[in-house]
């Protein structure tokens, strides 16, 4: 059977040899053979396929006609608008065999391949298919129109695609390892220095800190490509790029971070950054991780400049500013925050820090990494393989004559142990611990072995905290809530007064339309006081500890959110979220 769809160079035919559909149209009496010589002449002169050149001229309708070949040939047929593009599998045959002889792969299972053609009668093209694929080839009939614009969507250049996603006004941002030496990024060479690559992942990176995202998800699936923000703690979905760029899109990434782009087995950490303009940079850090089909990459939006905003930006009702304050500004002692992750630790740390970074106050920091580039304060990145643990850091700083210490996160009764001896030889050291609340922080330091008396004379102040989403200005509107439901949610009777009333979120273009726009601080500040000493020295759980501070006026991290809600700025059901008592 001779070709019908040719080739990008195609041999010359005689007209009076017809094609395979051409002939069968004959003697099926649905084109008359003069007809249909006369459009296989046109398609020669015109180096297309007869089924073009018969559907352009107009003698028959591509459904008419994909229903006939369907009967005729005894195949399937099949409408591609019923076809989901995200299922049809990628990279099974060369993307310029499917332009040229207008085929589509639609399944492959096994050592069987189901091809989509609106010419099953073209035996060249079924038999390149055979050798390219090396499966046995399973025919399926569709409309000729449809699978041509099905093709020119599907094989659309991932370079298009990415350009019709970032939108011709934007600008190229300064975007950099923060070095100087860019001889590593020169080598790698054009495919990670793909221009649409490199200006899509600047436009995610510039929308990312716009709309306040603390990080973006690069999620590779076996049919899409994902991309999300998590923007106020919740992740949204920002853009589904085309498959094909992963690989480019990632190795882009591991080159400004300074990560091995070779690597591809195990995770790797590094950091990059952003410059918007001369006067602000931020930093971001960049997590790879293996997944099954291919490299998950999270960038966390390190931004200094929020630790700079000072104590009253972070949501500290006005009694527990001063606790925080009073503590703060001790000479020596040990002060912890802690929460779950994402709970805003590490920005609180480096407030205090902040307010402490005086040309006569000597300050170091072990992180794992460090987060948030501080000038003034000497940061020590921890790095486990090398040797530098967090006790090492710690035993070093002792010898570097230091006022104020910062430990990222106290994981070991060995960094436990030198941080408060720290604290009980005149230093100021501040760190963070994974607990609920700040009672149980102090049975978990006795559960890992400090001793009572070590804990009750160096912890000053211990402060929990959660980040709530704050009610968008704009939308939040005022409900009426039943009293006994105000009650349950753990409202004292005295404050149902009807001098306030809840808000809930609403729905407006300033917020998205999810009725949230930012975040604030909720906290337990519990200082250590005499009888909470007492009590740690002679052993008391977690409740004995609560008791004690409700009897001194500490207020739950449930009952600092409320008072939120009666400010106006939070709803209800947040607070009960992200309390969780």
């Amino acid at each position: 059977m001779s070709t019908v769809l040719q080739s990008s160079n195609p041999p010359n035919r005689s007209s009076s040899q017809l094609p395979g559909l051409a002939h069968a149209l004959v003697q099926g009496e649905k084109l008359a053979r003069g007809v249909a010589e006369q459009i296989h002449k046109r398609a020669a002169e015109a180096r297309t396929s007869f089924i073009a050149a018969l559907v352009s001229s107009g003698s028959i309708d591509s459904a008419e006609l994909a229903h006939w070949i369907s009967r005729t040939f005894a195949l399937p047929l099949l409408d591609l608008d019923a076809l989901d593009p995200e299922r049809v599998p990628k990279g099974v045959l060369d993307a310029k065999l499917i332009k040229d002889y207008k085929v589509l792969p639609l399944l492959k299972r096994g050592n069987r391949l189901i091809v989509a053609t609106a010419d099953p009668a073209d035996h060249e093209a079924e038999d390149k298919i055979k050798f390219q694929s090396q499966a046995a080839v399973e025919l399926v009939v569709v409309e000729y129109d449809k699978l041509t614009r099905w093709i020119e969507q599907s094989t659309q250049s991932a370079a298009t695609q990415i350009n019709a996603l970032v939108g011709d006004d934007f600008d190229l941002a300064d975007l950099d390892d923060g070095s100087t030496d860019s001889t590593a990024e020169r080598e790698v060479g054009a495919e990670v220095d793909d221009a649409p690559v490199v200006r899509f992942l600047q436009k995610m990176l510039v929308d990312a800190v716009n709309m306040r995202a603390s990080d973006l998800h690069f999620e590779p699936f076996e049919n899409f490509y994902r991309i999300r923000f998590r923007v106020d703690g919740e992740l949204r979905e920002i853009a589904q790029p085309p498959v094909a760029i992963k690989e480019k899109l990632a190795s882009r990434i591991k080159v400004i971070s300074r990560l091995d782009i070779a690597e591809k087995r195990v995770p790797q950490d590094g950091r990059m950054k952003l410059r918007f303009g001369p006067e602000r940079a931020i930093d971001f850090r960049v997590s790879t991780l293996p997944t099954l089909h291919g490299e998950k990459i999270v960038i966390r939006i390190l931004d200094s400049s929020m630790a700079k905003m000072g104590i009253d930006s972070l949501g500290y009702e006005a009694e527990e500013k001063e606790r925080v304050m009073h503590a703060i500004r001790r000479p020596y002692g040990m002060v912890l925050v802690t929460g779950p992750t994402g709970s805003g630790k590490t920005v609180s740390l480096y407030s205090f820090l902040n307010l402490l970074n005086e040309p006569g106050v000597n300050i170091s920091t072990a992180e794992d990494p460090a987060e948030i580039n501080l000038p003034g304060i000497n940061q020590v990145n921890v790095n486990d393989k090398a040797g530098l643990t967090f006790a090492t850091a710690l035993r070093a700083f002792l010898r570097q004559d230091p006022d104020v210490i910062m430990v990222g996160e106290i994981r070991d009764l060995e960094t436990a142990d030198i941080s408060i001896k720290a604290a009980q030889t005149g230093h100021m050291v501040f760190s963070t611990l994974h607990t609920n609340d700040a009672p149980t922080t102090l049975t978990r330091l006795m559960n890992m072995g400090v001793p009572a008396f070590n804990i009750a004379s160096s912890v000053i102040l211990i402060t929990a905290q959660r980040l709530a989403r704050k009610l968008c200005p704009q939308c939040k509107t005022a409900v009426d809530v039943p009293a006994a439901a105000l009650l349950e949610a753990g409202f004292a009777e005295h404050e149902i007064d009807g001098s306030w009333k809840p808000y809930r979120p609403g729905k407006c273009s300033a917020c998205n339309g999810t009725g949230y726009k930012g975040r604030v601080g909720i906290y337990q500040a519990m200082p250590i006081s005499d009888e909470m000493q007492r009590l740690i020295l002679n052993h008391g759980t977690a409740l004995d500890i609560a008791a004690q501070a409700r009897i001194e006026g500490v207020r739950t991290l449930r009952e600092s959110g409320l008072v939120k809600v009666r400010l106006g700025l939070t709803s209800i059901e947040e607070v009960l979220a992200v309390t969780n008592e």
